[in-house]
């Protein structure tokens, strides 16, 4: 099955449009290696999916047919999403519930302090 529609039939894409789009985004990662759309996934595969600044990793487990639904999704594919990536996703979402109320977007420099904290925090270790 094709990378894209796998990841649209586990529901990981609301669209295969999106999933396709990703790809050709080098979004989507089979190991180390940037795939396009048309990539053959087989059972156990490791498949890594970044979404901003998160990298998601499933393990393939199974191909299905078609689209399953959202229960049947573990007989197919497996999280192993790093605690590291997690623990940076629930910071992210602190961060945006610490804005208060009725401010609006945030503003370019809300953006960039949010660049700095998570992407410049890790150039610091060198």
């Amino acid at each position: 099955m094709r990378v894209d529609k796998y990841l649209w039939s586990i529901r990981l894409f609301k669209t295969r449009t999106l999933a396709t789009d990703a790809c050709r985004d080098g979004r989507i990662a089979i190991g180390e290696d940037v795939v396009k759309a048309a990539r053959d996934v087989k059972v156990g595969d490791k498949i890594s999916i970044r979404r901003g600044a998160i990298h998601f990793q499933w393990k393939v487990v199974a191909i299905p047919n078609s689209r399953v639904g959202a229960a049947l999704v573990p007989t197919y594919a497996e999280d192993i999403t790093s605690e590291d990536e997690r623990r940076k996703l629930e910071m992210i979402r602190l961060g945006q519930e610490q804005r208060p109320r009725g401010l609006g977007r945030p503003t370019k420099k809300d953006r960039r302090n949010w660049d700095d904290f998570f992407f410049d925090s890790d150039d610091d270790e060198d």
